[in-house]
């Protein structure tokens, strides 16, 4: 009998016989390579925010087809990895194996429990794939546009998948998305419009695939506004059983909600103690005539209010910003408390399409990006905002409190951080393509807290920091009690309020962003744990005598994996 040999039996004849031949190691790095390869021709707006520009005319399916075929890849590959031995492999394809691992089960998870394409319409936020084209010049404007142009035309059937998609969600997803998809219409027409201004020429075969886009954007915004949210009756509370899970693949760590609820409580009650040591010389200092008061909260009040009277404008916080980017760097090389990066800062005012949820963020180059340019944005106050709520707003995001969140958003915080990850290199790009948040949010917590310990903007600013740490503790106790007891928006408000000194503003800011984003809220507090905890356990390990700076720069050698792996690479164990 003659057996033809096609050439597809041919080449996977081939490959099994190449696969006999290769070492763990390198069928793990061509397992992980080819799962990303895939993963960013499927997800075009994931490969450009990453810096790969091949698919930036191009969009991710975002019909049940296409979901479908990532579930596909992801428990193709999860089989494949479950088929290997990790213990053959070098020590950094073993954790890069571990760290793919447990993206492809959490990718399940997302796909196959939360479902989240059913019912969070912020998932269509095609926004996000607009702007990384425009926001750095990493090719010619004139090629940037083009790709813009291509993914214009696409956005009707992003549309069309969320109209299909989307069941019932709950109404602050809905309201959220409608204020942003407002931000959408004004980045493809305002801005757009004064890019068009640089390149005259595109203008003639712009306008009209812009017109459309322009159409089908308000088209859907009146869809959401007047079909959508009258039927936006979900929960957005998730409940126990999948916030426990969500809260696992989130953290990629061993601990409970209930260990980080009893943790973060304790530390509450330590922070706020500390807060009142801090307050209580500067109350002294403040109002020399006025007898020593008693009440802990009630000093705590009077001089964070003394200190909220120094505060920026919508005109003037970006200016200022820029001056606390130059102050806290310089603050950082003085005290040689790790190195620090030479790619440039730029502070920049939030794009209207990305607000609703944080307050400021920062938004590093991705790993594939060749320009290398970091954007810290901050959020002006809404022009529908009564001049009191402005008042409120800038009370808590006053000129101490600004200082520290430079600190956590730029200097030595995410931008440094992300900058020391791009310099990792490995066989495979799994570890800088899914970074631990727990390990993003813990280091720029802990950059909060180293700075202040060693007296940055002194005892002024020192209260702040301590303010936000009492900010994160509440943020991973209303996280998960909001979702799995029943915290009601009044419960949470007096504990952000009464507990953590919020203002009004910013307490209605955190209710919202912990409806809409379950989990999210603890990565700041576990991972600033884990932080110190990396600390604690190398001084001891040196007998207490440790360069800060040899400490920092190792902890960050390694990119963005969760802590345990950063411990394990530094030679630590999980238990004394």
């Amino acid at each position: 009998m003659k057996i033809l040999l096609t050439p597809i039996i041919l080449g996977a004849i081939l490959m099994i016989l190449a696969c006999g031949t290769q070492s763990e190691d390198q069928k793990f790095e061509q397992l992980a390579n080819n799962y990303i390869e895939k993963m960013l021709r499927m997800n075009p707006a994931v490969a450009t925010s990453l810096g790969d520009h091949r698919f930036d005319n191009l969009w991710n399916d975002y019909t049940m087809k296409g979901i479908q075929n990532s579930r596909k890849l992801d428990k193709t590959y999860l089989d494949s990895l479950n088929m290997m031995n990790p213990k053959k492999l070098s020590e950094t394809n073993r954790i890069d194996y571990q760290i793919l691992k447990h993206h492809l089960k959490y990718s399940i998870f997302y796909l196959d429990t939360l479902k989240e394409y059913e019912w969070n319409p912020l998932v269509y936020n095609f926004g996000d794939g607009i702007y990384p084209l425009i926001a750095r010049d990493f090719a010619p404007l004139k090629d940037r546009l083009q790709n813009v142009k291509e993914r214009l035309r696409g956005i009707g059937a992003i549309i069309q998948a969320a109209k299909t998609n989307l069941k019932n969600p709950p109404k602050v997803h809905t309201e959220t998305a409608i204020l942003q998809n407002k931000g959408n219409l004004s980045l493809i027409t305002t801005e757009l419009d004064q890019l068009l201004d640089e390149v005259p020429e595109l203008k003639d075969e712009f306008k009209p695939i812009q017109d459309q886009a322009v159409v089908a954007t308000r088209e859907y915004g009146e869809w959401l506004e007047n079909e959508l949210l009258p039927r936006s009756t979900g929960n957005f509370r998730i409940g126990d059983e999948k916030y426990r899970r969500k809260l696992y693949y989130e953290l990629d760590s061993d601990m409970s909600k209930e260990d980080i609820l009893q943790s973060a409580e304790n530390d509450l009650r330590e922070t706020r103690l500390a807060l009142f040591e801090t307050a209580l010389p500067l109350f002294q200092k403040y109002y020399p005539t006025v007898d020593a008061m008693q009440d802990q909260k009630e000093v705590i009040k009077v001089v964070l209010y003394k200190l909220a009277q120094d505060h920026p404008t919508n005109e003037t916080i970006i200016d200022l910003a820029k001056e606390d980017v130059e102050s806290t760097t310089e603050f950082v090389l003085e005290n040689n408390i790790v190195t620090v990066p030479n790619e440039e800062v730029k502070i920049i005012v939030m794009p209207e399409f990305q607000r609703g949820v944080a307050v400021a963020y920062c938004d590093a180059p991705g790993p594939l990006e060749s320009k290398k340019e970091t954007f810290f944005a901050i959020s002006p106050t809404p022009a529908d905002w009564t001049p009191e709520r402005v008042k409120s707003f800038f009370r808590e995001y006053n000129d101490y409190m600004l200082q520290d969140l430079t600190i956590h958003e730029a200097m030595p915080g995410h931008y440094l951080q992300l900058a020391h990850s791009n310099q990792f290199k490995a066989p495979t790009m799994i570890r800088a393509i899914f970074s631990s948040g727990s390990f993003v949010e813990g280091w720029a917590t802990y950059a909060e807290q180293i700075m202040a310990e060693m007296g940055y903007g002194g005892p002024e600013v020192k209260m702040e920091q301590l303010k936000m740490r009492l900010r994160l503790l509440i943020n991973a106790i209303i996280d998960q009690k909001i979702h799995t007891e029943g915290m009601t928006e009044q419960e949470a408000m007096d504990m952000m309020m009464n507990e953590g000194f919020q203002e009004e503003g910013e307490a209605a800011g955190k209710w919202r962003r912990a409806c809409l984003t379950s989990t999210q809220l603890s990565t700041y507090y576990v991972g600033n744990m884990e932080m110190n905890d990396i600390r604690e356990r190398y001084t001891k390990k040196m007998g207490g005598d440790i360069n800060l700076k040899t400490l920092h720069d190792t902890m960050l050698s390694f990119g963005s994996p969760a802590a345990k792996y950063v411990k394990q690479l530094m030679g630590q164990q999980f238990d004394d």
